[in-house]
């Protein structure tokens, strides 16, 4: 649980876990300026705090690390600000555990009624289907939402995907699935409610513009680097040595 300020909303995300479906919670403070940390660690999760705000792709870093050196065999990634249905993750994972996908993200637009009478606000909606077909193409995928904040992995992927290059901003997530495509895993999504109100976390216009823009950036990078035109950090296998040309 990547968290920033969701102490008003960690209990309830919590209490939908269904039972004996996880090992071990963590969650990463990324500094909040309420009472999360002390919260979680009253409800037993394990605790991370951050010395200084990192963003929202330098929390998650903090997160796989740490649910690597655990030894977790499938990671779940759900923002605690109960947006998303943590009902779904036994689920999620029964599909990773079988061997059909090896990354499920949540995705909140099962049709345009419900993502917009769950709260999603109309311009929102137009950029994620906008991003989300462009990706598609781009990435030769089929997802209904591209942009989730409930995601699930094997462990190989996290292994394999060098996230460790990647932005400190919310961009980590576009990047993270093109990088994903990019080594060959497959990719699959399950429904999951729309829930936006005023506890949810959730950017402004202009950093979504931006952030709108890098990923359109990131699918031009993910071509430019398949066609051999460009090298790319974000691209290079862990293993792989030598300067890089771009970054």
């Amino acid at each position: 649980m990547p968290a920033y300020n969701a102490a008003l909303t960690l209990r309830r995300t919590l209490d939908d876990i269904p039972t004996g479906s996880v090992d071990e919670i963590i969650l990463v403070d990324d500094r909040s300026s309420d009472d999360t940390a002390r919260l979680a660690q009253d409800l037993g999760l394990t605790v991370i705090v951050h010395e200084h705000n990192l963003g929202y792709g330098g929390n998650q870093k903090t997160c796989y690390r740490a649910a690597l050196d655990s030894g977790a065999d499938y990671i779940v990634m759900i923002h605690p600000d109960y947006q998303y249905d943590s009902r779904v993750i036994p689920v999620a994972v029964e599909i990773l555990r079988l061997g059909i996908c090896d990354v499920i993200l949540g995705s909140r637009i099962r049709t345009r009624r419900e993502a917009l009478a769950g709260g999603m606000p109309g311009w929102k909606y137009i950029a994620n289907r906008f991003l989300t077909t462009v990706e598609n193409i781009a990435f030769g995928q089929n997802l209904g939402d591209f942009h989730s904040g409930f995601r699930a992995y094997r462990r190989e992927v996290l292994e394999t995907v060098p996230w460790q290059n990647n932005t400190n901003d919310f961009a980590f997530d576009s990047q993270f699935l093109a990088q994903a495509v990019y080594f060959g895993f497959k990719l699959g999504d399950v429904p999951v409610p729309v829930r936006y109100f005023d506890e949810a976390s959730s950017i402004n216009f202009r950093r979504s513009v931006k952030y709108g823009c890098t990923t359109l950036w990131i699918a031009v990078q993910y071509w430019l680097q398949k066609l051999r035109l460009c090298r790319f950090r974000i691209f290079t296998d862990r293993a792989a040595s030598g300067p890089l040309s771009t970054a």
